[in-house]
């Protein structure tokens, strides 16, 4: 449970960090704040792993599962970047809508993959939560095609990087400092790469003209992010891929309130009865045994006094 409030209460406030950078202080480089969080976990968690084991920095894995890392590190980075580029686009509470759909990716992905099965009514939940998320983004009144296609292709892969987190750390038996250690050097590698291309080189002016409010930001930022990444693949490890995401369903409800007072922004009515419809879905995820044991027992009762 308090890996679990450390993770949610990180997750809120590195939506509104973030979100903070771009629209208050109009940094143009997400992909480059990106590689910056995986820098930063570099330089913080190697030396924790190493205090962590002892003395024994040895972080060496089997060709094979070097390569699972590999892939990890791509799947997150594109998340990641893709996540960014429609935060520059869209408020904070629509990203947040697209996002509540990720149990269903991490759902369909896990059985396609890992040919995982789940209680039927853990399947019907993913109506009610993918459902009040399609009202609130009708609900939504500012909408952007471009950021909604980049949010819909970061929950894609939010989907796959956690079943590929879960499978390193279950089937391999890493820890989470050892992941974040191992997937954060080649993230900032091929961040860092792609923001020099895609940002830094069109964009830049030949000045860094920002106060030192965003350079706050953006340290606050980087070390939060080393926090929620360790939070993260602790939950993943103590729970699965998809109780992580529908979980993470709890985070809309903080999100918005952020998202009204440090942006101004509102969702309608329709949008708050799909924020209601999703959390009745998470309810319904979280105690399907009880819910469909409270079933069969009325349904025995009435056969009973028939």
């Amino acid at each position: 449970m308090a890996t679990i409030v450390v993770w949610l209460v990180t997750g809120t406030t590195m939506s509104s960090l973030n979100k903070w950078i771009f629209a208050v202080h109009n940094f143009r480089y997400p992909v480059l704040l990106s590689s910056l969080h995986m820098l930063t976990a570099v330089l913080v968690g190697r030396p924790l792993a190493g205090l962590w084991a002892s003395g024994d920095g040895n972080l060496g894995l089997c060709p094979k599962a070097k390569a699972r890392v590999l892939l990890l590190s791509v799947t997150f980075c594109a998340s990641v970047a893709f996540g960014n580029m429609g935060l520059n686009y869209v408020q904070l509470d629509f990203a947040q809508m697209v996002y509540t759909t990720t149990p269903l990716f991490t759902l369909t992905l896990s059985k396609v993959l890992l040919g995982k099965h789940h209680h039927p009514l853990q399947y019907a939940a993913m109506g009610p939560i993918c459902l009040g998320a399609s009202l609130s983004i009708v609900g939504e009144v500012q909408f952007d095609h471009a950021g909604c296609c980049f949010l819909f292709a970061a929950t894609f892969l939010r989907g796959l990087k956690s079943i590929q987190q879960s499978t390193l750390l279950q089937d391999e038996h890493l820890d989470s400092l050892r992941l974040l250690c191992l997937t954060s050097l080649p993230s900032f590698c091929i961040l860092f790469a792609a923001a020099l291309v895609l940002e830094v080189a069109p964009a830049w002016d030949g000045t860094l003209a920002y106060g030192g409010g965003l350079w706050a930001c953006l340290l606050l930022s980087c070390l939060g992010s080393v926090l929620y990444n360790l939070a993260s693949f602790s939950v993943i490890s103590l729970t699965s891929a998809l109780t992580i995401h529908v979980l993470g369903n709890f985070n809309v409800v903080g999100n918005l309130v952020l998202s009204h007072v440090l942006f101004g922004s509102h969702l309608t009515v329709l949008g708050y009865a799909g924020v209601a419809l999703t959390l009745s879905g998470v309810f319904v995820y979280h105690h399907c045994e009880r819910l469909a044991a409270c079933w069969c027992a009325r349904w025995a009762r009435r056969e009973k006094e028939e």
